[in-house]
């Protein structure tokens, strides 16, 4: 089962498995064209977990009540993070088996003094979130997704562009016509940051006034939102690219969507999550924020968030004390679900072959990322990748182990390195991606599907 670089995982499965991969690709991409934004992917998860009884862990610790073996809660992060914890027979001291996922990811945020205009046309302006080429974002049409607060508390939800009825909104490009000077810049130049902004409106709202369109825009925001341009002070709204995932080939083989990178991760952590029997080791799914820019502030992976939910964890067992908190933490394995690049023959040189996953050939174990000489990386023990391959191969899991390219071509991190420090066993691991943080992403159904085979496998053990 392990690293067949030459063997499609597809030639190994029956037609009743065939049907397996397609059910679940299905659900996959309702949920990648559904959650869009963390809160969206949040709402969701909510929404999943409630259904296969989950409990919110913030009411029962305030009721006082206590938990036990097989109990199951989920605890929500400013609405940005979530982590879910099924309580296992063994005492937590002896750790638990987690997943952890982001659900961040690149796109173009509207600023909080947005609206402008020029030429008669009416603007908003953005700042991109996470690393992206920034001509690819261009022409493309793109939904308005997020939220606006006003000062009374009244939080206004936005989803816009996503309805075949829907206007959507887009960047504009220079003409090839006028672009002898703009073609001669680097790809890293030719569109800059500031020029990422959205066009949304080109109708003025009076005759021959200053800023009409701009005025025209407000009124319609008013009207439909009841919202003003103050409010954008405090709003989060973002621009992503409109539309559903879709099925990818003529063999429809392939999904081609938005930000897989990384709720390919996360969707299948939270299924095999929420379909998880009563584990011997308690069973913990993270989907965090704030990965694509470092994992920092309130909601990113450096917080204090899973720690804090790990001790009240403990202490509504009737379990914790200091030591205890450490032990578990400690005694912890981990899965840094996340995902890898996949080898892409029409860049054939930024790879090298032995070592790079391949679509269609299993889920991705990264024993290290980082860039150049591993720096950034946590680097997971050989002790522990030996577990896996056991683990898996036990469980009929097609898996590869890869690095993210050429060695000093470049790199990447994910969140192992936060969840090392506590000196648990963590390893990367997820599915191969091609295109990674393009608006449009491509992933493999059967990498999909043993992923979550993967999960189940590990999450039991």
């Amino acid at each position: 089962m392990s690293d067949s670089k030459d063997q499609s995982v597809w030639l190994k499965y029956t037609g009743e498995e065939r049907a397996a991969v397609d059910d679940l690709a299905r659900d996959y991409i309702d949920f990648l064209s559904t959650c869009k934004t963390e809160r969206e992917s949040v709402v969701e998860a909510v929404r999943r977990a409630e259904a296969c009884g989950y409990r919110d862990l913030g009411g029962l610790v305030a009721r006082g009540e206590k938990l036990k073996a097989g109990d199951k809660v989920y605890a929500v992060n400013m609405k940005k993070a979530i982590i879910l914890f099924h309580i296992g027979t063994a005492p937590l001291e002896e750790g638990m088996n987690i997943l952890g996922a982001h659900i961040d990811t690149c796109r173009l945020d509207v600023k909080q003094n947005p609206l402008y205009e020029d030429g008669g046309l009416a603007y908003f302006d953005t700042h991109y979130y996470g690393g992206i080429k920034k001509y690819q974002w261009v022409t493309i049409p793109l939904a308005l997704h997020g939220v606006v607060v006003k000062k009374d508390g009244t939080v206004v939800e936005i989803v816009l562009g996503e309805k075949e009825s829907d206007p959507v909104f887009c960047v504009t490009d220079l003409l090839i016509h006028l672009s002898q000077e703009q073609l001669e810049k680097t790809a890293a130049k030719v569109i800059e940051g500031e020029k990422l902004d959205i066009l949304i409106g080109s109708v003025p709202l009076k005759k021959d006034d200053k800023e009409s369109v701009k005025d025209g825009i407000l009124t319609l925001l008013e009207q439909h939102y009841g919202i003003a341009a103050e409010d954008f002070q405090s709003a989060e709204l973002t621009l992503v690219p409109a539309g559903r995932a879709r099925e990818l080939g003529f063999d429809r083989s392939l999904v081609l969507g938005y930000g897989q990178d990384d709720r390919v991760c996360s969707y299948t952590a939270l299924r095999s999550m929420l379909e998880t029997d009563t584990p011997r080791r308690t069973a913990c799914t993270l989907l965090v924020d704030k990965e694509e820019i470092g994992s920092v502030g309130a909601t990113g992976m450096q917080s204090r968030f899973f720690e804090n939910m790990v001790a009240e964890l403990l202490s509504a067992c009737g379990q914790y004390s200091d030591i205890a908190l450490r032990r578990t933490l400690m005694h912890s394995k981990m899965l840094s679900s996340d995902v890898s690049s996949a080898y892409d023959g029409l860049y054939a040189d930024a790879f090298e072959k032995k070592n790079v996953a391949y679509l269609g050939c299993g889920m991705v174990f990264n024993k290290f990322t980082g860039a150049r000489g591993k720096s950034g990386s946590s680097d997971a023990s050989a002790e522990y990748l030996g577990e896996l391959r056991r683990i898996m191969d036990d469980a009929g899991v097609s898996y590869q182990l890869a690095e993210l390219g050429r060695v000093d071509l470049g790199g990447g991190g994910t969140i192992a390195y936060i969840m090392a420090n506590y000196g648990m066993n963590v390893i990367d691991n997820g599915v191969a991606v091609m295109s990674m943080h393009a608006p449009w992403e491509v992933t493999s159904k059967a990498d999909i599907y043993e992923m979550k085979k993967g999960y189940d496998a590990f999450l039991l053990t």
